[in-house]
């Protein structure tokens, strides 16, 4: 049998374990088993449960790993000093390149196997909802929307965090175009109101600025 590759020196005992199972995650899917995980990090299942506590402690800190990641890129990219319809577009394929990377860690977190008892499936769950909370900040910060403002900020961001998690989800499995092209129609559906409203004073000093006509010799 062949043996786990030596990790790093100096990497953490709980980094070592989690790079191992993210590796086979990666290899064997959602079902991927405790066994298999401790041989892959070169121990003992009980040192693996010692750490953990259990499979469902293993799965919340790949969880925790893999969407605190996401919700910092996604922050940022909210407030990236893009013109409108580029930061819509950045915002999804950020997303989007999230969940194609790591396509079998995805499914674990979001897709719960049949009869599983921890609730692993539903592992994604409350990053989802920090994802929206941010949406909706994003929305009341940089876009005019009147007096209604505060219910369709709050409405859009559920809404656009819901159709992009199902879309996706759609999209990984079936990869009917290349991911430019889904974020391209994610974009189309979403911009017809967000085109339409005016942007916020406070947003303004973020847009970036237009470079004078002519050329240098004007």
């Amino acid at each position: 049998m062949p043996t786990a590759p030596n990790p790093p020196t100096g990497e953490p005992r709980r980094e070592q374990l989690l790079n191992a199972a993210d590796r086979v995650v990666q290899r064997d899917g959602p079902g991927a088993s405790m066994n298999a995980i401790a041989a892959e990090a070169g121990i003992t299942k009980p040192i693996l449960y010692r750490h953990f506590g259990d499979r469902n402690g293993l799965i919340k800190a790949l969880t925790d790993r893999h969407t605190s990641g996401l919700l910092d890129a996604m922050r940022a990219a909210l407030n990236e000093p893009l013109e409108r319809r580029d930061r819509v577009e950045h915002v999804l394929d950020i997303y989007l390149a999230a969940i194609e990377s790591r396509p079998q860690v995805y499914r674990l977190l979001t897709h719960p196997e049949p009869g599983d008892p921890t609730g692993a499936g539903n592992a994604l769950a409350p990053a989802l909802r920090q994802i929206a909370e941010e949406i909706t900040k994003a929305v009341q910060v940089q876009v005019d929307l009147g007096a209604d403002g505060p219910l369709l900020s709050e409405t859009w961001g559920r809404a656009i965090t819901g159709m992009v998690l199902a879309a996706g989800d759609w999209w990984l499995e079936q990869r009917p175009c290349p991911r430019p092209r889904m974020v391209r129609a994610l974009a189309d559906l979403l911009w017809g109101r967000l085109a339409a409203a005016a942007v916020l004073p406070s947003a303004m000093a973020q847009l970036p600025v237009a470079p004078p006509s002519g050329g240098p010799m004007e």
